[in-house]
């Protein structure tokens, strides 16, 4: 399993990013997918995660209504379309897959830093 996550940078407050994670080495379509992140001195936290075919998702609660995870399956990518950042959001985040599970994750990508400045 290899992720590679992009997308990261510097933003401002109330601005918008999207995050990509290309995966190789596994049948995609076949793993539910998410994402994680975690702030400097915090520990990490779930972030967002979709089923397989897209048709079930979850949030945390402080990112609802703010960021949307997306998954393309021709292209073995996930996405995470992140709108109205705030300063709490900034942190590494991490996509992750797992074949059999939305709630534990077990393959980790590396992370890609987002900073949003106020």
């Amino acid at each position: 399993v290899q992720l590679q996550a992009s997308g990261g940078g510097l933003v401002q407050a109330g601005g918008s990013l999207r995050l990509s994670c290309a995966a190789s080495g596994f049948v995609f379509r076949n793993f539910f997918v998410g994402w994680f992140r975690q702030a400097p001195g915090k520990e990490r936290e779930f972030v967002a995660a979709l089923s397989r075919v897209g048709g079930r998702t979850a949030y945390a609660d402080s990112v609802k209504g703010r960021f949307t995870i997306s998954r393309d399956n021709a292209k073995a990518t996930v996405y995470l379309q992140m709108n109205d950042l705030k300063t709490d959001d900034t942190a590494v985040y991490y996509c992750v897959v797992d074949y059999y599970s939305m709630t534990n994750f077990r393959s980790w990508g590396q992370g890609t830093q987002v900073t949003v400045s106020s």
